[in-house]
């Protein structure tokens, strides 16, 4: 069943399009001169905790789980992709995987995460997703940032609820959680305290740099007088924009020799990383990558899905070297997960389109790695395939998220933050 044609997918366009108009209305942006680099900010009136603070990762566009992470002990995904699977580990090929247990298989784009994982802080699962069959764009995103299908009732994100159904981790911190993007993303949509904040660098309020004390100070006085909740959101935006400029973004030296790569993506881990140690209070950060919807020319080996996995893993290694490696590692928990994954079958434009079973990364101190996680792995007989067409879902995705939500940030109310399911632990955590 093909989902689009050969010059890609227009509901992806669209909804990137979509995206892109309503999160650049509003968005207020101004350049910042910073004193030098404060390691740590404090803020009185701290709460003690030992809960992560949690970068969540969309992979936008409905990656394929398939190259991320091979199976290449089974001849069907090799008779399935002739020109675009991972050589088995055992090849001669000078591209051939790397083995990560007797059965997956890193793409050599990859490599980067062997050392979180081969360290124990990386866990790939392999065959989850969303139990909802659809392959829009647009719904299975959704259900998996609201985290509940097919509910148009429910309009706030999973992570927006933990955060409401949670204590403040410092109870004066203006900002608990933020989406490094142009608008709030869905995931993060009831969150308390929570800004949609593109360049933490360059946050604040627009306009000639001669009146902008002047307009903060207007701006703080008269909403001053408004009634709640405007006058509390408008109170914590600015005090937002004055607590980020105290932290020198731009001369942030990472941890342990990290090296983060050139790209939008890599920056917004770089700046989550400096939030993080600049211990403001911020709780949870999301971070958004697109391209992964490789209708045509997928090439994970030398062309389109080879690059973007070499920044996805080489950005996230360089965040583990950062936050969680080291003797002063973070109490960070790292999630990156799609909307669905690819057909098996790879299409006559040598991409893959639109399928169900996928595989998300969990990465952290608290996290029980290096191995990946499947759940009575069907195989990719075509027989065993959802519709004959697609590797089948075994594992709820919810059921990971639903773990680190109770274990790693210190949430038990499981059932508030994923209405209506009754997760099954996986040991996912340690």
């Amino acid at each position: 069943m093909r989902d689009c044609d050969d010059e890609g997918c227009a509901e992806y366009n669209e909804l990137s399009r979509r995206h892109f108009i309503t999160w650049s209305a509003g968005a207020a942006l101004a350049a910042t001169v910073f004193p030098p680099w404060l390691p740590k900010v404090v803020l009185a009136q701290s709460a003690v905790s030992s809960r992560d603070v949690i970068i969540s990762i969309f992979m936008r566009g409905g990656a394929d789980g398939l190259s991320l992470c091979a199976p290449f002990t089974d001849p069907n995904y090799y008779s399935s992709r002739p020109t675009i699977a991972i050589p088995r580990p055992d090849s001669t090929a000078a591209n051939r995987g790397i083995a990560l247990d007797n059965s997956f298989a890193f793409p050599q784009a990859m490599a980067p995460l062997v050392e979180p994982f081969t360290a124990g802080k990386l866990l790939v699962v392999h065959g989850t997703g969303s139990v909802d069959p659809s392959r829009s764009h647009f719904d299975a995103q959704r259900f998996i940032e609201v985290g509940k299908p097919r509910d148009p009732t429910l309009v706030t994100g999973w992570l927006g609820r933990h955060l409401a159904s949670s204590t403040p981790v410092r109870t004066s911190a203006p900002l608990r959680a933020l989406g490094i993007a142009n608008g709030l993303p869905q995931t993060l949509i009831g969150a308390p305290k929570t800004l949609p904040i593109p360049v933490p660098s360059t946050f604040g309020l627009g306009g000639s740099a001669a009146t902008r004390t002047e307009r903060a100070n207007w701006l703080k006085s008269d909403y001053g007088d408004t009634p709640d909740p405007v006058r509390s959101a408008a109170i914590d935006a600015t005090a937002t924009i004055d607590l980020l400029k105290l932290i020198n973004f731009a001369g942030y030296t990472p941890a342990n020799g990290a090296v983060y790569p050139a790209g939008s993506f890599a920056a917004s881990l770089k700046s989550a990383a400096a939030l993080i140690k600049a211990d403001i209070g911020v709780e949870a950060i999301q971070v958004d990558i697109g391209g992964w919807d490789t209708h045509a020319s997928q090439d994970p080996l030398g062309g389109v899905m080879q690059v973007l996995m070499t920044t996805f893993a080489s950005s996230l290694s360089a965040l583990y070297r950062d936050l969680i490696a080291g003797a002063q590692a973070q109490t960070v928990t790292v999630v990156a997960l799609s909307e669905f994954g690819r057909n098996v079958r790879e299409n006559g434009s040598k991409g893959t389109d639109h399928g169900r079973g996928n595989c998300m990364f969990v990465m952290g101190q608290g996290i029980a790695g290096g191995r990946v996680l499947t759940f009575n792995w069907p195989g990719l007989a075509k027989e065993n395939l959802d519709s004959g067409q697609d590797l089948k879902v075994t594992i709820d995705h919810r059921d990971i998220l639903a773990e680190v939500v109770k274990n790693r940030l210190g949430n038990s109310q499981t059932d508030f933050v994923f209405p209506s399911f009754v997760p099954t632990t996986r040991g996912v955590t340690k």
